[in-house]
C-alpha cells in the first residue's frame, strides 16, 4: 500500500501524516512539527474515513438533486438578495477546517465581487483575541516564534492552555525536552487542575479572567526589581510608562493567588531569561482577551524576550489552518493577504490584482454578529462551510433559532446529519480529509500539503470548486475559471508578490518557484525565521507598542462555567465521533465539579446535575474533582443533538464578546446548579443507533455498535416496549430480569441467536462493567449470561479506556500494575499504553498513586 504524505486536519499543530487507502495512518518521521509522533485523535483518522453519514449528493429541501439544480439555485438566491436587498444582505460563515485555497476563493467572491465583508469563520472562537493583541502590539499579526524556541526555552509558561490535550504532540516535545534537560521549569496557569498540570514545576491556580492582574503584577515587578531593558526599549518599544502606570493600578488579589505565590512567579519570570509564554484558548476565549494578550506581550516586550531562541509570546491555535485563513483575510476585518480592510490604498491594490467589480470598503459582521443579525431578518442568504455553529458558537440554541429565520440558508459539508444542516434548505456535499488537495499553515507559520489519498466518495466536491462554480453563475465565471488548487496557490502568491511594497510581516517569496505537487513543509518568511530579532515592529515607525490594560472587575457568581476539550475528541464530533477507540474514554457529556459544591447540592458520583443560564439548560454527569476550584463547573464542548438530547453546552454559554476582537467569552460563563433527579437511570448497548427521546441521553459508538447512557422522567408502563423503541429493534427474541427490592432491570434482545441489545437500568446510576456488555453484543453469549453481565468468551474485563491510543482498560493496568508494572515506561512495556501520544501519561500516573504503589525512577 502506497502511503501518502499530507497533514492532520485536528488541531493547530500541523503534524505531518502518512497515510494509506486502506487506512494506515502513521507519523510522518521527516515532517518538522511532529517527527513522526501523533496524538490518540491523529493516530485514529484512519478509522473516521468511512462513508456511513456522509453526505454524497446535493440535496434541495430535503429531496435529493443534481449538481447544476443546486449551484443554479444558490446562485439565484444569493444574486437576488443582493439585487433587492443590497450585498450585505448576504454572509458566509467559513470554518479553521478549510484548506488555504477554499478560504482563498471564499474570501475573493464575497469581499471582492458581492462587495461586502460578511465573512467570517470559527476560527473567531479560536484566535480573534490574539490577532487583535498581535496588531496593538507589533502592528501586524505575528506570531514571532518557532516550535524549537519550547525547547530552547529555560522556561515554559502555559497560560490558559491544556496543551497535553488539545496540542498533544506539542506537549510531547516540552516533555521530552525536559526530561533531556531537567532544569526546564514550567509553570501552568489555568483556573483547572489539567493534564497539563502534570508536567509543571509550578501551578498556579488563577480566577477565571484573573490573568491580567497576574501580568499586571509581573511587569509592575519587573520595574521594581530593576529587570526591564531599558535599552531595548528606548529604541525598540513605545508606551511603557503609560503600561506600567496602568499595570499598577491592578490588585494582584484579583488573580485568585495567594501573596507568595505571585512572588514565586514573579521571581521565576524576572530572573529567567529565555521564558517562552504559550497561550491559548483560556486567554483568547474572554471579555478581555485582547488586553490579556497584550497584559502579556508588555512583559516580552519590557524585557527584550522576543524574537531570539528560546524566548517569547507563543499563540497556539485550535484549528488546522486558522493561520491560512489569517493570511488570506477570511474573517470579516480583514483583507488578504495581511493587509488593512480599512486602508484605501489596499483595497484598490487587490481590487486591481483580483480586477473585480468592487470591493468592500467596511468591516463584516463578526460571528455573534453575523448571527444576532440573522436572528433580526437582516441577513437574507447565508453560506455555512464546513462548520456547525448551531452548536459551536455561544447561545447555541439562539443561533439555532436565528439560522432557522434565515430565509435561504446553504451548508457545505461532509456529514449529511448536523445539528446546522438540519436548519438548511441546500446540502452541498464537500469532499473530507483524504478526499482533497491543498494547503495548511500551522501555528509556527508552516505551510504543508494536504494531498488527497482517496477518491471523492459519490458527487463530492472540492469546497474551491463549488464556491467558483456559484461564482462563475453569478456572473464571476472568468475569475473564478480555476482548474486545481495549484492555479489558487498560485494566484495567492503572485498577489503577495503584487503587494510586496506595503510594509507587512507575510512573505510569500520563497514559494514563489515552489513545485506544489511536491512542496515541502515552509515556513515563511524564511524556514526557522523567528520575527522581531532586529528589532523592526510593523508599526509606522518600526517599533512596538505596549498597551495600557486594567484588570476587570471579576463578578460574584454562584458557579462560574468553563467550557473546553476532551483528549480524544475533536470539536462537534462529526469525525471523532467515528472512531470506536475514541469514544470510550469520556463517553458522555458531564461537568467536573469541587467535592464540597458537589456535597452542598446533593450531588453524588454518577448522578446527574442541571446547569442552567439565562440562555438554556444541559443535563450532565456529575465527575466530582479536586481539579476544579470552588465555585467553578468545567464541561466540555463536544456534544451536539445529533448525540445527546440535552447536553449542549454552549446552550449555556452568553453571547458576550471582547471589544476589539469580537471573540466571544466562552470561559466564565454565569451558572445555576442543582442535581436533576429521574425516576430511573439506564445503559444500553446495541447493535443498531440508539434514537432515545428520554430527558437524558449521551450516545457513542462502540467497537459493536452503539452505546448509550439514559435517564427517565417517568417509569415505564412497559419495560420490553420502552428497550425496543430506545434501542429500535422491534425484532428478536427478549429476555429479562426484575428485582423488584431494589427496581433493577435488566433486559437482552437476540436474533438467530446472536445478541443484539443489552439494557439495564435502576433507580440509582447504574453499576456495570460498560466494556463487558459492549463486547457481548454480536457475540452468542446465553442471555442469562449476558445478563450478567459475563463475557461469553471468558475474557477479563478491561475497565474504562485509559490509552485510546492501544485501547487499553484501567483493570488491564491495574493487573500490570500489581504484576510489577511500578513506573510509566514499565507499563507502557507491559501494555503500551502511554507510548504513543502520552496524554495519558498523567492518568497512568494518577492510577499507580491509587493503588498505593510507589512511582519507580524511570
Amino acid at each position: 500500500m502506497t502511503l501518502t504524505r499530507t497533514t492532520c486536519p485536528y488541531c493547530g499543530v500541523g503534524c505531518g501524516v502518512l497515510a494509506g487507502a486502506d487506512g494506515t495512518i502513521k507519523g510522518d518521521p521527516n515532517h518538522p512539527a511532529n517527527f513522526g509522533r501523533l496524538c490518540s485523535k491523529g493516530a485514529a483518522l484512519g478509522e473516521t474515513i468511512d462513508l456511513d453519514g456522509r453526505l454524497l449528493h446535493p440535496k434541495v429541501n430535503g429531496q435529493q438533486a443534481d449538481w447544476d439544480t443546486a449551484l443554479d439555485l444558490v446562485a439565484a438566491k444569493f444574486s437576488a438578495s443582493i439585487a433587492e436587498h443590497g450585498p450585505d444582505s448576504v454572509a458566509f460563515y467559513a470554518s479553521g477546517q478549510l484548506l488555504t485555497e477554499d478560504y482563498y476563493v471564499a474570501n475573493k467572491l464575497m469581499k471582492g465581487f458581492i462587495g461586502a465583508a460578511n465573512i467570517d469563520t470559527n476560527s473567531r472562537l479560536c484566535m480573534a483575541s490574539s490577532v487583535a493583541g498581535h496588531k496593538r502590539a507589533f502592528g501586524t499579526d505575528t506570531v514571532p516564534g518557532t516550535y524549537e524556541d519550547l525547547e530552547q526555552a529555560d522556561l515554559i509558561v502555559f497560560v490558559g492552555s491544556n496543551l497535553a490535550w488539545c496540542h498533544p504532540v506539542l506537549y510531547q516535545r516540552i516533555a521530552a525536552a525536559k526530561e533531556a534537560r531537567p532544569t526546564l521549569r514550567i509553570v501552568n496557569i489555568d483556573p483547572r487542575r489539567t493534564a497539563t498540570t502534570d508536567l509543571a514545576d509550578m501551578h498556579l491556580q488563577i480566577a477565571p479572567d484573573g490573568d491580567i492582574a497576574l501580568f499586571n503584577g509581573l511587569l509592575t515587578h519587573l520595574a521594581d526589581a530593576h529587570k526591564l531593558d531599558k535599552a531595548y526599549v528606548k529604541t525598540h518599544v513605545n508606551g511603557m510608562e503609560a503600561a506600567i502606570a496602568a499595570a499598577r493600578t491592578s490588585d494582584g488579589a484579583d488573580s485568585g493567588l495567594t501573596a507568595q505565590e505571585l512572588a514565586g512567579f514573579f521571581s521565576l519570570w524576572a530572573n529567567t531569561n529565555k521564558v517562552v509564554t504559550i497561550y491559548s484558548q483560556g486567554v483568547n476565549q474572554s471579555a478581555c482577551g485582547t488586553d490579556k494578550v497584550n497584559a502579556i506581550l508588555n512583559c516580552h516586550l519590557a524585557t527584550g524576550r522576543i524574537g531570539r531562541p528560546g524566548m517569547g509570546p507563543f499563540s497556539v491555535t485550535g484549528q488546522p489552518n486558522a493561520m491560512g485563513g489569517r493570511e488570506v483575510g477570511g474573517l470579516a476585518n480583514m483583507l488578504a493577504n495581511h493587509l488593512e480592510l480599512d486602508n484605501t490604498d489596499h483595497q484598490r491594490a487587490v481590487q486591481d490584482f483580483w480586477e473585480s467589480p468592487t470591493i468592500c470598503t467596511q468591516t463584516g459582521l463578526k460571528a455573534v454578529d453575523l448571527f444576532q443579525a440573522c436572528a433580526d431578518g437582516k441577513i437574507k442568504a447565508l453560506w455555512i462551510i464546513s462548520t456547525n455553529p448551531a452548536v459551536s458558537m455561544p447561545d447555541a440554541d439562539g443561533v439555532a433559532a436565528a439560522i432557522a429565520n434565515v430565509p435561504f440558508v446553504v451548508t457545505s459539508d461532509i456529514m449529511e446529519k448536523t445539528d446546522t444542516n438540519d436548519l438548511a434548505d441546500v446540502l452541498l456535499p464537500a469532499t473530507g480529509w483524504g478526499e482533497k488537495d491543498g494547503t495548511v499553515t500551522n501555528s509556527e507559520r508552516r505551510i504543508s500539503r494536504q494531498r488527497a489519498f482517496l477518491a471523492a466518495p459519490g458527487s463530492a466536491r472540492p469546497d474551491w470548486q463549488i464556491i467558483s462554480d456559484v461564482a462563475g453563475r453569478m456572473g464571476f465565471g472568468e475569475s473564478f475559471a480555476y482548474q486545481t488548487p495549484a492555479d489558487i496557490f498560485a494566484e495567492y502568491v503572485a498577489l503577495d508578490a503584487a503587494v510586496s511594497h506595503f510594509p507587512r510581516d507575510l512573505d510569500l517569496s520563497i514559494f514563489a518557484d515552489a513545485d506544489y505537487a511536491t512542496l515541502i513543509p515552509t515556513q515563511w518568511p524564511a524556514n526557522d525565521h523567528r520575527f522581531f530579532a532586529d528589532g523592526r515592529f510593523y508599526h509606522p515607525d518600526g517599533k512596538a507598542q505596549m498597551i495600557p490594560v486594567q484588570a476587570p472587575v471579576l463578578p460574584k457568581v454562584r458557579f462560574a462555567l468553563n467550557t473546553g476539550r476532551n483528549r480524544d475528541q475533536w470539536h462537534t464530533m462529526t469525525r471523532t465521533g467515528k472512531s470506536a477507540r475514541l469514544g470510550p474514554h469520556l463517553a458522555e457529556p458531564y461537568v467536573e465539579i469541587h467535592p464540597a459544591d458537589a456535597s452542598a447540592l446533593g450531588a453524588s458520583a454518577g448522578s446527574l446535575i442541571a446547569v442552567e443560564s439565562i440562555y438554556g439548560c444541559t443535563i450532565l454527569r456529575t465527575l466530582i474533582t479536586p481539579r476544579v476550584a470552588k465555585g467553578q463547573l468545567f464541561a466540555p464542548m463536544h456534544w451536539t443533538r445529533q448525540q445527546t438530547t440535552h447536553g449542549t453546552v454552549n446552550s449555556l454559554t452568553a453571547p458576550v464578546t471582547d471589544p476589539v476582537s469580537s471573540q466571544p467569552a466562552l470561559k466564565s460563563g454565569a451558572v445555576s446548579a442543582a442535581v436533576y433527579q429521574p425516576k430511573w437511570y439506564g445503559f444500553l448497548a446495541s447493535n443498531t443507533l440508539p434514537a432515545p427521546q428520554t430527558p437524558y441521553a449521551a450516545i457513542a459508538r462502540t467497537q459493536t455498535g452503539w452505546q448509550a447512557e439514559l435517564a427517565g422522567g417517568k417509569t415505564p408502563l412497559d419495560w420490553e416496549a420502552e428497550v425496543r423503541n430506545l434501542s429500535g429493534q422491534t425484532q428478536g427474541e427478549v429476555s429479562s430480569h426484575t428485582d423488584p427490592a431494589t427496581g433493577t432491570i435488566r433486559m437482552a434482545i437476540a436474533q438467530d441467536g446472536l445478541m443484539t441489545a443489552l439494557f439495564f437500568a435502576s433507580p440509582r446510576p447504574v453499576v456495570v462493567s460498560r466494556n463487558t456488555i459492549v463486547s457481548l453484543i454480536g457475540t452468542d453469549t446465553p442471555p442469562l449470561a449476558a445478563l450478567a453481565g459475563r463475557s461469553g468468551s471468558d475474557q477479563p474485563d478491561a475497565g474504562a479506556t485509559v490509552c485510546a491510543c492501544f485501547n487499553v482498560g484501567r483493570n488491564t493496568l491495574l493487573a500490570a500494575a500489581a504484576g510489577g508494572a511500578h513506573s510509566l515506561a514499565a507499563l507502557g512495556e507491559a501494555t503500551c499504553a502511554g507510548t504513543n501520544c502520552g496524554s495519558c501519561k498523567p492518568e497512568l500516573t494518577a492510577l499507580l498513586a491509587e493503588a498505593s504503589l510507589p512511582m519507580a525512577a524511570e
